[in-house]
């Protein structure tokens, strides 16, 4: 197992596969990566020189991958949803965000925008809001 700025890559992974163990680095961008280093497409991880992975992990440290790109979608999000767009809305409520029906597939974007729902949530004890507005009663219904 080869230790490449904080991932651990497999040796006998061709070079472009073994790339996208990377969060933030798919396919394509591997692909493009293995060109650009001048590598052939079934070279693995294992051939590779000393200097062709020195290459690699200067090409790999000038990219935004890994804990900082989360933290930079997750900053995106938020400030999606402190702006009040539509698509910070459709977050916060975990519903899907690109257009797509929600009249019966939309579980997954439930589960996916749900995350950043929970996360951030500011309500932590369902206890306290059923002891507050009671099981059947809602905190609209008293106004009424």
């Amino acid at each position: 197992m080869l230790h490449l700025l904080g991932v651990n890559l497999p040796d006998q992974k061709v070079v472009s596969v073994a790339l996208t163990y990377f969060y933030g680095i798919g396919p394509l961008t591997a692909r493009k990566i293995c060109s650009r280093l001048s590598l052939h497409n079934q070279c693995k991880l294992s051939e590779l020189t000393e200097g062709q992975l020195n290459q690699v992990s200067g090409v790999l440290s000038e990219m935004t991958l890994e804990n900082d790109l989360k933290r930079k979608v997750t900053a995106n999000v938020q400030h999606l949803r402190q702006i009040g767009t539509y698509v910070g809305k459709r977050h916060a409520m975990g519903l899907p965000v690109h257009g797509q029906k929600t009249r019966n597939n939309s579980k997954t974007a439930k589960k996916l925008n749900g995350r950043l729902l929970r996360r951030y949530s500011t309500a932590t004890d369902t206890a306290f809001s059923r002891q507050a507005f009671g099981v059947f009663q809602t905190p609209f219904s008293k106004r009424f």
